[in-house]
C-alpha cells in the first residue's frame, strides 16, 4: 500500500497542494486542478479492493469518503469556484487523514 500511496496518490497531492495555495490565473491552472482532483477521486476506488481483512468497512468508508470529497474539487475547479475548490480540498484532506489516523497511527497527515 505504501507504493500504491507513493506513486499514485502523493504526487497528485503535491501539485494540488501548490495549485492551492492561490486561485488559478488562467484556464491552464484551473485544467491542472481538474486533472489532479480527478486522479485522487478516481484513484479512491482503487482502494476499495485493497481494504485489509480486518476493518474492511471502515477502510472503504474512508475510501468513499475522500472519493466524494475529491469529485467535489473536482465539481469545484470545473465551475472555477475557487472557494468552494478550498473547502472541498480542505474536507477531502480530512477524509485522507481520517484513514491515515486509523490505519497507519496518525503518520503520513496531509497538510492543506
Amino acid at each position: 500500500m505504501h507504493e500504491f500511496m507513493e506513486y499514485v496518490f502523493q504526487p497528485a497531492y503535491l501539485r494540488l497542494k501548490q495549485a492551492m495555495a492561490t486561485a488559478p490565473a488562467d484556464n491552464k491552472g484551473w485544467k491542472a486542478l481538474k486533472s489532479d482532483s480527478l486522479i485522487l477521486a478516481e484513484s479512491c476506488n482503487l482502494l476499495f479492493d485493497r481494504a485489509p481483512d480486518d476493518k474492511a468497512a471502515d477502510w472503504k468508508a474512508h475510501a468513499k469518503a475522500a472519493r466524494e470529497k475529491g469529485g467535489q474539487l473536482y465539481a469545484a475547479a470545473k465551475a472555477k469556484d475557487f472557494t468552494a475548490a478550498g473547502a472541498a480540498w480542505k474536507s477531502m484532506l480530512e477524509s485522507c487523514n481520517g484513514c491515515h489516523r486509523q490505519f497507519e497511527d496518525g503518520k503520513h497527515i496531509l497538510q492543506p
